[in-house]
């Protein structure tokens, strides 16, 4: 089954349960259904055809899930684009993919109809409920290894780059979803990442799989953590799948501990970074729901796993990324080239059906897809990540693993949140740690030092301690090291 059927599937099963509820209303699945065929045939008769890619610009809304499954009924690829994405980088990426057509809302079309010029058409993704009636089903067959949409993430040179995922990608990490979280027509599941993260996917997906709903967080609530608490406690989400950084907001600065978990929360997913095991601690005292670390690229979605184990919270480090999942095989190759066993690292590398097809306008993807990231072999066969590979740095001589310091400075009972960046450079290289505290605590440079002094070898040790209120984090909620280190640049430079 590919992807566009599982609306279409619960639609003939669940028609008037809840299908997406969000910041401009809800639909039911057979509203869903029928909106999505009308702009699937307004969209075919602009041209798309099987094959074709087309842009969705717009702020997340329910109108945007019914243009993805629009697209989707045709046979295309859906290339979805934050709604806060400047014009001229909509209209870069619309060139890039070779886009027929670009939906976005209303106001959006005469600025980027003028921007992209008459090669392009434009729709407008909302519609009157009076165009619905009588609308012929639409439902193109594709091939499970044709494209369903492309995520575009930022590019080494500069320039976005588009991963191409196919609808076997992304049903067999859905179908491997629902099936591990028993999900029914009963779960309602929060939609907290954009519609550019692949996070969102089980968000979306599994939800149409089960016949659940999915409730989608608006992006002005996405980091407001007192707001996003009332919502999961108001909407009575059974799923939570998010960053990390979210759910410490959430802890910190929202009062999610404060009262007792809601009887209808029965899995928390994290994924995205590492989670320091003090806050997984902290959740788990605090609710008897699953708790289940995701691991995956971009390019492969999901394709490890582990669910929180009682040892797990008794480790100092984060909770292990597991092993492979989704049908998918996982192993690590050590630096010279020998796979790794117990107790060795080594970067991680899949195969299996979740691997996407390839990079747009590239070749597609042969043999196993090499993630980047460094791992370590577990007695198990299982992985504990250490950190990515372009995160491994060479300090005063050393090759140092900067997620190894800041997995040790996080278990520290005075650190929220850390980051660690290089600055300066040859043998005047120094560690920076930047480090959040909890509220009203005042760590001291000393007992930091000496936690690390106890953990990690002495060239490991941060040369600098710095505090700060919060860390930049990219539009997906990971830590921004670029920012991170041209502020303490910008600060040296001051202090000159």
């Amino acid at each position: 089954m590919n992807l566009h059927q599982l609306v279409i599937e619960s639609a003939a099963r669940y028609p008037l349960r809840v299908a997406v509820a969000g910041p401009e209303g809800a639909l039911s699945y057979d509203e869903l259904d029928r909106r999505a065929d009308a702009l699937a045939h307004q969209l075919a008769a602009r041209g798309v055809v099987r094959g074709d890619r087309v842009v969705i610009w717009a702020e997340k809304s329910p109108f945007v899930i019914v243009a993805m499954q629009a697209v989707l009924r045709l046979g295309a690829a859906y290339v979805p684009l934050d709604g806060m994405m400047p014009m001229h980088r909509a209209a870069m990426v619309a060139r890039d993919c070779a886009a027929k057509v670009v939906c976005t809302t209303f106001d959006r079309l005469p600025p980027i109809s003028a921007e992209l010029g008459p090669a392009f058409r434009c729709q407008d993704i909302a519609m009157d409920l009076a165009e619905l009636e009588d609308v012929t089903p639409v439902n193109t067959a594709v091939g499970p290894d044709e494209p369903a949409y492309i995520l575009y993430t930022s590019g080494s040179t500069g320039r976005p780059k588009g991963v191409c995922l196919s609808h076997r990608n992304a049903r067999a990490f859905v179908d491997w979803a629902v099936a591990e979280l028993a999900a029914g027509p009963d779960d309602r599941f929060a939609n907290h990442a954009p519609f550019t993260f692949d996070l969102s996917v089980l968000d979306i997906y599994a939800p149409f799989a089960a016949g659940g709903s999915v409730h989608l967080i608006p992006k002005e609530m996405a980091y407001a953590p007192s707001q996003l608490v009332e919502f999961l406690r108001r909407t009575e989400i059974t799923v939570w799948y998010s960053v990390p950084s979210a759910l410490i907001l959430m802890m910190r600065d929202g009062g999610l501990l404060d009262e007792p978990a809601p009887d209808s929360l029965r899995a928390l997913l994290f994924a995205g970074e590492p989670f320091p095991i003090a806050h997984v601690r902290r959740l788990a005292s605090w609710t008897r729901a699953r708790l289940l670390n995701l691991y995956g690229p971009t390019e492969t979605n999901v394709c490890t796993y582990r669910e929180v184990t009682p040892d797990d919270l008794l480790r100092e480090r984060p909770v292990p990324i597991g092993a492979a999942s989704c049908g998918d095989l996982a192993w690590a190759v050590r630096s010279d080239g020998l796979i790794a066993r117990p107790g060795d690292e080594g970067e991680l590398l899949i195969e299996g059906p979740t691997v996407m097809l390839g990079y747009w306008g590239q070749e597609p993807v042969s043999g196993p897809y090499r993630t980047g990231d460094i791992v370590r072999v577990l007695d198990d066969g299982s992985f504990d990540y250490v950190g990515r590979r372009d995160h491994m740095v060479k300090v005063r001589g050393h090759r140092v693993e900067l997620g190894e310091i800041e997995a040790v400075l996080d278990a520290h009972p005075e650190v929220e949140d850390a980051a660690v960046v290089v600055t300066g450079e040859g043998m005047g290289s120094r560690l920076v740690a930047v480090i959040i505290p909890p509220a009203g605590a005042e760590p001291g440079v000393l007992s930091i030092k000496r936690h690390c002094g106890q953990r990690l070898p002495p060239y490991m040790i941060p040369d600098e301690i710095r505090f700060a209120a919060d860390l930049p984090r990219t539009g997906n909620g990971k830590i921004d090291r670029t920012l991170l280190t041209q502020r303490l640049a910008e600060r040296l430079h001051q202090a000159t």
